[in-house]
């Protein structure tokens, strides 16, 4: 059996709403678990919030309620919007429940009673005199500050000075150091890993573990006039979640013998990587054996802040692009691990692109030709078509190297390896023509052309289930599949499915969206979306329409309805996309003189840029193109 894991997020501080830096790093979370539970592993995935400190209880104050009365209060929007964005952690932790105030005084006991490999007492008392900033909860050094000021929050700090207990931190850097370069202890990404060796070589001070100023936290069992401080108070979440204190039986299970995994944003890096385990070391603990430290980021190229007013609540996401939607979009905007930019302004056009044109349309052509050619059952497989071992090896390629991805935390790379599975599906699907088959009488070729892409569909709906659980259980229920065959063995079979499945349609599983700049032309027609595309006489007459020769046609990779043609105007040669693919093969479309509207901007369809369009008329289920009336030269303008 796999060794199990267990994963956690950093608990997030309850003075604020959840907002897409939280959604981010819980989502990834999320996703770490349920990919490692396809694999065969047991995982336990831990998130939570921050309850104590002086900014809790101000805030408390300010809005007329006790703190624990703020925390409750607080702590349901970010459950409901975990909920909301269909994240399952198997416990939620809270710093205010007893079980977890149980767990940080048994740590604080153990790091009093423990000596430092000098034989010095690991917590020794004393007074601190410094520079202290209420929004940080942290003391600051002249050096951190900005023209006098936390960098952060823009306030001068206050001066304090206090009786606090100190954590002896310098006697454990050695150690620590020691494991990390070994690899016992894992930094990720590697340029973290080198920075904390270098805040190891700064000789870092001894730190304060409580607080003599600030009743709303943990009192130490051991002075009751002091509370534990933020840092041993938050990171202790980790063990006292799972049984530290209470329950050694699932604590030896999911701390001493599972691999464990902090996740978080790097901002923290200095408490994680360096005081946490300096202080499990001093409680006789085992460390942590990866803490991975993702990047920074900016909305649309700006640093987000409430001031720039481009904070963005994960539930205003899911209400545009559903849960699954939500999640999809923020993992695939920039290599997870680094700095990088997520771009709002094209979550619709990426929403289209990759879901609702090239997944989306996959299932809905796929399952729509069963239904209709084959009374909607699976028909039977056929192992020699043009393409198909090439779709195979890409697809058992790519369910090995996404689990390997996962495992290194290349979230963005496992998506990417499946979505390939799916363009290569779309060109397999339209090289082979099955609509075409159906009229050549070829009705076992078209059928296992059929059973390919549905039996590729059903690996792609296993390796995206930890990105979007709720859609995958859609496409799997299209093809009568459950649960039970969620599993990466099962995605590592071709012709797993069973001829003769009812295949059944509903509604769209991802319906395209409009961009915004179609929406307020919808709402400046009157308010609807179905003018927006309409064109007054005023705006008709500006069209100029052309006769144009077709030179070259093809298909479009991945849509069935579309076909490039370069065409010749006379006074220039230009590519213009068509979604004529339906009623005219490329051969027949080439050579033909056509009419085309040329003075519109262009655009890109399906990655591929249109400069003009073409004109055809339509009657039930034909169409046929507009075509000049006798010997018209290229370029001949259409009133």
């Amino acid at each position: 059996m796999p060794k199990p894991i267990f994963i956690t997020t950093p608990i997030y501080y309850v003075n604020d709403k959840p907002h897409i830096g939280h959604a981010y790093t819980t989502i990834a979370a999320d996703l770490l678990a349920r990919y490692h539970r396809l694999a065969g592993r047991e995982a336990f995935f831990l998130t939570g919030t921050d309850e104590h400190g002086s900014k809790v209880a101000e805030a408390a104050r300010a809005q007329g309620m006790s703190e624990i009365e703020f925390c409750d209060k607080t702590v349901e929007t970010f459950k409901n919007t975990w909920k909301t964005l269909s994240i399952e952690n198997d416990y939620f932790i809270r710093t205010t429940s007893d079980r977890h105030i149980k767990s940080v005084c048994k740590i604080l006991d153990a790091m009093r009673a423990a000596k430092t490999p000098d034989g010095q007492d690991v917590i020794y008392s004393g007074y601190y005199e410094g520079l202290y900033c209420t929004g940080c909860e942290k003391f600051l050094t002249e050096k951190e500050l900005e023209d006098g000021k936390c960098p952060d929050h823009q306030k001068e700090p206050e001066k304090l000075k206090e009786k606090n207990y100190f954590f002896r931190l310098s006697a454990f850097l050695p150690g620590i150091k020691a494991k990390i370069e070994s690899g016992e202890l894992q930094i990720l990404p590697e340029e973290r890993r080198r920075e904390v060796l270098g805040l190891i070589g700064q000789s870092l001070p001894d730190f304060s573990l409580s607080r003599e100023k600030v009743t709303w936290g943990v009192p130490l069992s051991f002075d009751e006039s002091q509370s534990a401080y933020v840092w041993v108070d938050a990171l202790s979440n980790y063990i006292s979640a799972i049984g530290y204190g209470d329950d050694e039986k699932t604590f030896n299970k999911w701390w001493k013998s599972a691999e464990v995994v902090h996740l978080m944003a790097k901002d923290i890096l200095k408490f994680h990587c360096l005081y946490w385990p300096a202080m499990l070391m001093a409680a006789g603990l085992k460390l942590p054996d990866t803490i991975f430290l993702h990047g920074y980021f900016t909305v649309d190229g700006k640093k987000m802040g409430k001031s720039l007013g481009n904070q963005i609540d994960p539930n205003e996401m899911v209400t545009q692009f559903g849960a699954d939607g939500t999640r999809y979009l923020l993992l695939t905007q920039y290599p997870f691990g680094i700095d990088g930019d997520i771009k709002v302004s094209q979550f619709v056009t990426q929403y289209n692109a990759d879901l609702a044109n090239d997944l989306g349309n996959l299932v809905s052509r796929v399952a729509k030709m069963v239904i209709s050619n084959f009374d909607g059952k699976l028909p039977q497989p056929s192992r020699d078509l043009p393409g198909l071992q090439e779709l195979m090896d890409l697809a058992e390629k790519a369910t090995e190297s996404s689990y390997a991805h996962i495992k290194h935390f290349r979230i963005g790379n496992a998506i990417n390896e499946t979505m390939n599975i799916v363009r290569a599906t779309n060109k397999f699907f339209d090289d082979n023509a099955p609509w075409k088959m159906a009229k050549e009488g070829k009705k076992d070729q078209m059928g296992g052309v059929l059973y390919a892409c549905c039996e590729a569909i059903r690996i792609v709906s296993i390796l995206l289930f930890p990105v979007m659980p709720n859609k995958m259980r859609e496409i799997r229920a299209v093809f009568a599949l459950d649960d039970s065959t969620l599993t990466l063995v099962s995605a590592q079979r071709f012709f797993d499915l069973q001829p003769g499945t009812p295949v059944k349609l509903g509604e769209s599983v991802f319906p395209r969206l409009q961009t915004k700049k179609k929406q307020d032309a919808a709402k400046a027609k009157g308010g609807d979306e179905s003018a927006a595309g309409l064109l007054d006489i005023s705006e008709f007459a500006r069209a100029r329409m052309q006769v144009a020769q077709v030179l070259e046609a093809e298909r479009v990779e991945g849509a069935d309805k579309l076909l490039k043609l370069q065409i010749d105007i006379g006074s220039e040669k230009r590519q213009i996309v068509a979604g004529v693919a339906e009623y005219y093969a490329p051969e027949q479309i080439k050579g033909m003189k056509i009419i085309v509207v040329t003075n519109l901007k262009s655009a890109v369809i399906r990655g591929v840029e249109s400069n003009g369009m073409l004109l055809a008329a339509k009657k039930g289920k034909n169409l046929c193109l507009l075509v000049p009336d006798g010997d018209l030269p290229l370029g001949a303008k259409v009133s």
